[in-house]
């Protein structure tokens, strides 16, 4: 048995915790149910866009990873990588939050999960 969060749980305590904070989240791709990933796209006033994905570190958990940032110059390139990933994975569940302090955000989604 996986002790792992089902994917619609976890994206439902995401949404929750950025309204917690002040902030705003959606869904904007919903995966697989129970065994999706999660990858969210943060932003702080609508303005530079990251990417995170949940990866495996040392210690043998996993945790979210900043592996892309937005371009000013170039949005849509970002725009276009997030489509290349949702084709390449129908299970992929896409979460948007714009929030002040996304690291910090970030670091508290790692430690419920």
């Amino acid at each position: 048995m996986s002790a792992r969060l089902p994917a619609h749980l976890e994206a439902g305590a995401i949404i929750r915790l950025a309204e917690a904070q002040g902030g705003f989240a959606t869904v904007l791709a919903k995966g697989e149910r129970d065994a999706g990933t999660i990858l969210l796209v943060t932003t702080c006033r609508g303005e530079a866009a990251r990417l995170y994905e949940r990866m495996p570190n040392l210690e043998g958990s996993r945790s979210f990873v900043a592996v892309k940032s937005e371009d000013p110059e170039n949005r849509q390139d970002f725009s276009e990588y997030l489509a290349r990933r949702r084709r390449q994975d129908a299970d992929l569940w896409l979460i948007e939050v714009n929030i002040d302090d996304e690291e910090r955000f970030v670091a508290q989604i790692d430690a419920l999960t």
